[in-house]
């Protein structure tokens, strides 16, 4: 796992659930150029390595949180979203906030439950 850019945990596990902390869409330190959908490819990448990392897969998210630096992206991310994830899909909630880490567009936070053992 790589070192976060403040005092946080990537991801936390507590018994089955496990959860993630906002991903950016950052690459080596550094938000991806050309605006929001670049940025949201890398947010769902940087997501997806941390589920690899935690040994959970995307069927096992079961909520979401979406954050837009504006709310009129939302229509566009629709589509990646049903790329990334396959049905059934997490419940999600997206929202405008006044800003984003790095300046960035989009952040997303997830929560995973892991199949009991």
């Amino acid at each position: 796992m790589s070192t976060p850019p403040a005092p946080y945990s990537p991801f936390r596990a507590f018994g089955d659930l496990v959860t993630f902390s906002g991903q950016v869409g950052a690459k080596d330190g550094k938000l991806v150029p050309g605006g929001f959908l670049p940025e949201l490819h890398q947010c769902l990448a940087n997501l997806s390595r941390l589920l690899e990392q935690a040994g959970v897969s995307r069927l096992e998210i079961v909520k979401t949180t979406v954050f837009l630096a504006d709310i009129d992206d939302w229509p566009t991310l629709n589509g990646p979203w049903m790329e990334f994830f396959a049905e059934p899909r997490p419940a999600r909630t997206a929202v405008a906030v006044s800003g984003l880490p790095f300046g960035a567009r989009v952040e997303i936070e997830a929560w995973a439950v892991r199949p009991s053992r």
